[in-house]
């Protein structure tokens, strides 16, 4: 029988022990898989050629895809913006904007982070060539949808208006969408996140405002214009009620436009999820693995959801849509930031987790540095130039919205001292402190609500601009306190000029053998994108990478924040 050597749990040139090599039987596509090997390897042979998807370069490509599609998806979301505010008046307009930001933050509550706990589970079950996912992939989509349809069904039944109805009845598809295209990242895949959430999701979302402002504008077919017609025919209404029923009927038909690409997004997302996931029974247990590792962070989800978009609602219940029209035009540069960050943690966090649990502080170090020049490098002139040409970039709105440009201010200032944080809760998260992290976001949250209501009655928009700033800065300044104080992680140093090394060109020299005995600081952070098992996880699948973390911050097991045992 053949053996396998790897080196010791604690030490990579320590010595090697034998583990015999364990054959399965052959899967329906005919190759042999070798557990043992599997489990027990410790880096593939393509996470140490240069540019590959375990080299720095691999997480700075995986980055850039984010990225392109954030940036894309960024843009045509400032699109919609634009043609809403030029294209209706400020009432709708305020009224569409806070009727969306509900529905996304009643999605992101009703998610229960099912979507990040699909890629931990999924990742992890690579190993075993993906047999556990069909369990967890269904162990996600059962609670998730049943709650969605139940909030849906009492938000429809509800009195509101028609575009409120629209909405709440879309919200499953809304949710349901975001968790499937979530579980694609589980196989390593970055390609479905960013067609289809990246690019199709907010280009269709463009198309469908542009088609019914067109149609509102021209009478080519619009509900709108038919009904003003047949309002100014039989004379029921005056003029002022006329205006006022369409911009009823335009506000619904720009929820329906806005809503519609959500089930395409899903439907693709299964549809690549049926092809990929490997038949055959249901695993005992996948249900209680999935919710026990992922339901004490699905409150932390929640409260980042209501977080991003809490100010636009207390907002428009302060000061009313006209207000909440002029905010959200200000602050939609924000987007940049939120989908930047996002984009680049999808790619990232996977190393993240797998060094910190692993108390692997010098790869960590460099992550996390790289990935904050990756951040500050092209977002920080996006904010010096929105402050500069705050004026002038505010009249694209239309008219009436150049009063946001104190609010203008004091976003690029918040943003650009976020981005300088670096991505700082998602490394407290990959350590595994998921409770600090909610408890940071709580404050966050109160100190959001609490200079909102001191703030917006007296000084309107600039108020609330001031609270989210506030809550903003907790939020990342007690995540950056608390991993320097744990693990000694700073924002900048050493590894931050040359973070930017991955973007050149590969030379061409020979790549050391796998087995070499290679400094893994040398080598880069180890990226693998969205494979977030790491290698003493490897080595004990029921181990929980979180608390091996735990374990190296304060426990015997692992390195004290200066790397000391």
């Amino acid at each position: 029988m053949a053996a396998l050597t790897r080196p010791g749990p604690h030490d990579d040139a320590g010595p090697a022990r034998t583990v015999p090599r364990i054959r399965v039987p052959r899967s329906r596509t005919g190759r042999r898989k070798t557990v043992v090997a599997a489990l027990t390897s410790p880096r593939p042979s393509d996470r140490t050629a240069p540019g590959g998807p375990g080299s720095m370069r691999g997480t700075a490509r995986a980055g850039l895809a984010g990225l392109a599609g954030a940036g894309a998806g960024a843009a045509a979301q400032f699109a919609t913006v634009v043609l809403v505010t030029r294209g209706t008046d400020r009432q709708t307009a305020g009224a569409f904007f806070t009727a969306t930001a509900l529905c996304l933050t009643a999605a992101g509550i009703l998610r229960l982070d099912a979507g990040n706990g699909l890629v931990r589970l999924i990742a992890r079950s690579r190993p075993l060539g993906y047999g556990p996912a069909r369990g967890y992939v269904r162990a996600a989509f059962v609670p998730v949808t049943a709650l969605s349809l139940a909030v849906a069904a009492v938000a429809v039944l509800r009195p509101a208006d028609p575009a409120s109805r629209v909405l709440a009845a879309a919200l499953p598809a809304v949710v349901c969408a975001d968790v499937a295209v979530a579980a694609t990242r589980g196989f390593g895949a970055m390609r479905p996140t960013v067609l289809l959430t990246g690019l199709f999701l907010p280009s269709a979302q463009l198309a469908g405002v542009v088609l019914v402002l067109w149609a509102a504008r021209t009478g080519a077919g619009g509900p709108a214009p038919a009904i003003m017609n047949a309002l100014n025919a039989a004379n029921a209404l005056n003029a002022v009620n006329t205006v006022e029923a369409v911009d009823a009927v335009t506000l619904t038909a720009l929820a329906v436009a806005w809503a519609w690409p959500y089930a395409v997004v899903l439907a693709a997302a299964a549809f690549w999820l049926r092809r990929r996931l490997p038949r055959g029974p249901r695993p005992p247990g996948a249900a209680l693995d999935l919710w026990r590792d992922t339901w004490p962070r699905s409150a932390a989800a929640a409260l980042q959801s209501v977080f991003q978009r809490l100010d636009v609602l207390v907002v428009a219940a302060l000061a009313g849509p006209a207000e909440a029209a002029v905010y959200t035009a200000a602050t939609r540069f924000k987007v940049v930031g939120q989908l930047a960050g996002q984009g680049l943690a999808q790619a990232v966090q996977p190393g993240l987790v797998r060094a910190l649990a692993g108390s692997d502080l010098p790869r960590a170090r460099a992550l996390y540095q790289s990935a904050t020049m990756w951040l500050v490098v092209p977002t920080w002139p996006i904010w010096l130039g929105y402050a500069a040409f705050a004026p002038w970039l505010l009249g694209v709105f239309g008219d009436g919205y150049a009063s946001g440009v104190p609010v203008a201010l004091v976003l690029a200032g918040t943003m650009m001292a976020a981005t300088a944080c670096g991505m700082a809760d998602v490394a407290l998260s990959a350590a595994g402190h998921t409770r600090s992290s909610l408890v940071n976001l709580m404050a966050a949250v109160a100190t959001t609500v609490a200079l909102d209501v001191l703030l917006v009655p007296s000084a309107g928009v600039l108020g609330a601009a001031l609270g989210w700033s506030g809550g903003t800065l907790v939020k990342n300044l007690l995540p950056l306190w608390r991993i320097h104080r744990r693990y000694g992680l700073r924002p900048f140093g050493a590894h931050s000029v040359a973070a930017l090394t991955p973007w050149r060109p590969p030379r061409r020299t020979a790549s050391p053998p796998a087995s070499a005995d290679t400094n893994d600081a040398d080598r880069g952070a180890d990226g693998d994108l969205c494979h977030t098992v790491d290698h003493d996880a490897d080595r004990d699948p029921g181990r929980d990478p979180g608390r091996a973390a735990e374990r190296g911050a304060g426990g015997e097991p692992g390195l004290r924040a200066g790397g000391r045992r």
